[in-house]
């Protein structure tokens, strides 16, 4: 039975890639911040069987991310899918919110790496050995051509240099890590005018993963499987 461990997982994209491979009889880690305050992840774990569990965790509480990985030790992970993340404050130019800037770095950048640091056993002990992170078309620095968004789009651009540090250092050990934007989604960050449906978006992710192979490792794509330039 393969297994995967996905943060995030409370609501939209994390919660319906929990669901979705549940059901095809994957063994599922959950992960949120406030287990008793959602819902939708209650009631799909509780609809899984046993095949979905939830785990309380901030993925930028170093003890928490220890905590987590010590309970799970042997136990190998094929799928890491380091899936939370955060907007941030849309200030423009001249209107920064540096603090706040900061706490969107812990979230979508530092985190997954502390993440990858404390789970790598564990993937590496599995037949799929797959990690892939949550990025955006908007940290790709070659097609930004509307500014803005610094504190996201600074994050996502050095989250897509981690995942390609991560391709060259974990290859010894047959991990393939790759980035994904997951196109302009129906989600509270994406909103309701978005292209995407949720289940639409995770179909495709998951399409990608599935084709995933070593060679892949260190790039970029979206849903669709097109490869995304840096």
């Amino acid at each position: 039975m393969p297994t995967a461990l996905i943060t995030g997982a409370n609501r939209g994209l994390g919660l319906e890639l929990a669901r979705s491979i549940a059901a095809e009889g994957w063994q599922v880690h959950s992960c949120c911040r406030m287990p008793d305050k959602a819902p939708e992840l209650r009631a799909t774990a509780d609809a899984a069987d046993g095949r979905i569990q939830v785990h309380r965790l901030d993925v930028t509480d170093d003890l928490q991310v220890r905590s987590l990985a010590r309970s799970l030790e042997g136990k190998p992970l094929d799928l890491l899918f380091n899936n939370a993340g955060i907007y941030g404050p849309r200030d423009g130019f001249g209107s920064q919110d540096f603090e706040a800037w900061s706490k969107v770095l812990a979230i979508n950048l530092m985190a997954p790496m502390r993440m990858v640091e404390n789970f790598v056993e564990l993937v590496a002990a599995s037949q799929h050995k797959l990690i892939v992170n949550m990025s955006s078309r908007l940290g790709s620095i070659s097609e930004n051509d509307a500014g803005g968004g610094y504190p996201y789009r600074s994050s996502k651009a050095a989250l897509n240099m981690v995942t390609r540090g991560l391709s060259v250092d974990l290859a010894p050990r047959g991990i393939t890590v790759v980035s994904v934007h997951p196109g302009w989604v129906q989600t509270d960050m994406g909103g309701s005018d978005a292209a995407l449906t949720v289940a639409d978006s995770v179909a495709g992710l998951r399409r990608v993963m599935e084709k995933l192979t070593p060679e892949d490792s260190g790039r970029f794509f979206d849903h669709s499987g097109a490869e995304l330039p840096w």
